[in-house]
């Protein structure tokens, strides 16, 4: 076999196995191995020496027996392997470092939070905080018998495909290597990436919110805002990758100046910052905005009014048909949602036959974590080729 035959060969069993792992991830039930040869026209002989691959490789496990109608003997199904390589989820945000473990059928197995203001920090103090805590939760996956294949970084700010920091505004952070620097700590023997966290929000919320959410805007509340826009089940990124700032939207141009240095930001009026202001700081403001229930009904709906001003210019724009409400927004959404609906309502061209849902998110505050650790697990679905080799 020459050189040429042996990469061709090699390339088209890269893609038949990642054809097979995906039929498994996909299937309502568990599918059986001439189930899958039927689905994806491959012959029974291949699909099983690719299976057994998975299988030998901790991707797939056999369960048993698949439901089969008709007569004879029940075959063994195939599930995405629980036990098979896991990806590690890692955030920084202005007032929290998180991290957690995600397996292959996209379960949450370890989680870790560690509250505090990380503006008083430098970068590279805080990219080692992040790294510590994510080599904790990575040792307690490998005492439970869980191997991380790669890890993922999600950063409030502007991301570019190297992994720079171009600026995180409310972080003050400018043209921070996150990925270079993570590469040289504890976790720098795994493949590593770094993204939006809102970003990667809106994906984890992708696969958590169901079918029914096809095209919408995931809106992450904290001391920033940011947006994650998905359109027919894709992530949007904008031509440079660098969409969805949606808390330097400006809504009142004389307004006060953003940390952005720009006058009147969406995140100046409904931001966690001001959320908060003349009330406690931190976990206590929050837990007192949520659950008085006459402050957060003399505070929150005027924050609503801003975010569903700036969210409708976002609808009429790339006319999706819902909004998620993420981070702190979540919680506080039955006093935020009617004031943004009725901006909605108001001000989208085509509210009055196609009306805009507005629900909280399903995964709370801990949807970047989620959706990076899920980064990990699309890539091995993607490429379980190089899952194998690795």
């Amino acid at each position: 076999m020459n050189g040429q035959s042996a990469v061709r060969q090699a390339s088209v069993r890269a893609h038949n196995l990642a054809l097979v792992l995906r039929q498994v991830a996909a299937a309502s039930r568990p599918p059986s191995r001439a189930d899958l040869a039927t689905r994806t026209g491959l012959t029974r002989a291949t699909v099983s020496a690719l299976v057994d691959d998975l299988v030998g490789g901790g991707l797939l496990a056999e369960v048993g027996p698949a439901p089969r109608a008709g007569a004879g003997r029940p075959a063994t199904g195939l599930v995405l392997h629980g036990y098979g390589p896991a990806g590690l989820g890692l955030e920084i945000n202005v007032d929290y470092l998180a991290a957690c473990v995600v397996d292959l059928t996209g379960t949450v197995r370890h989680r870790a939070v560690v509250h505090g203001d990380q503006r008083p920090h430098s970068p590279e103090a805080v990219l080692a905080a992040v790294a510590d805590l994510g080599a904790r939760l990575r040792a307690e996956a490998a005492a439970a018998g869980r191997t991380v294949a790669g890890a993922a970084l999600a950063v409030p700010g502007l991301v570019s495909p190297t992994g720079l920091v171009h600026r995180a505004p409310n972080l003050a952070w400018h043209d921070v290597d996150a990925a270079g620097t993570l590469a040289g700590g504890p976790l720098g023997d795994l493949p590593l990436t770094v993204d939006n966290e809102a970003n990667l929000a809106a994906l984890a919320e992708l696969h958590a919110g169901g079918p029914e959410l096809d095209s919408f805007v995931y809106v992450s509340g904290e001391i920033g805002i940011g947006a994650g826009i998905v359109l027919h089940r894709d992530l949007f990124r904008g031509a440079r990758g660098w969409s969805g700032e949606l808390g330097h939207v400006c809504v009142e141009p004389a307004g006060p100046r953003c940390r952005c240095g720009a006058l009147g930001c969406l995140e100046q009026y409904a931001g966690q910052e001001a959320l908060l202001r003349d009330l406690p700081a931190g976990e206590a403001g929050l837990a007192r905005l949520r659950d008085d229930t006459a402050l957060a009904g003399l505070r929150l709906p005027a924050a609503g009014t801003s975010l569903g001003v700036a969210l409708a210019g976002v609808v009429n724009m790339l006319d999706v048909g819902a909004v998620v409400l993420g981070g702190i927004f979540g919680p506080l959404a039955p006093w935020l949602a009617p004031a943004v609906e009725a901006e909605l309502s108001r001000r989208v061209l085509t509210s009055a036959w196609s009306p805009v849902t507005v629900r909280a998110s399903a995964l709370g505050t801990a949807a970047a974590a989620v959706g990076a650790g899920g980064a990990v697990i699309r890539a091995v679905l993607a490429d379980p080729a190089g899952a194998l080799r690795r």
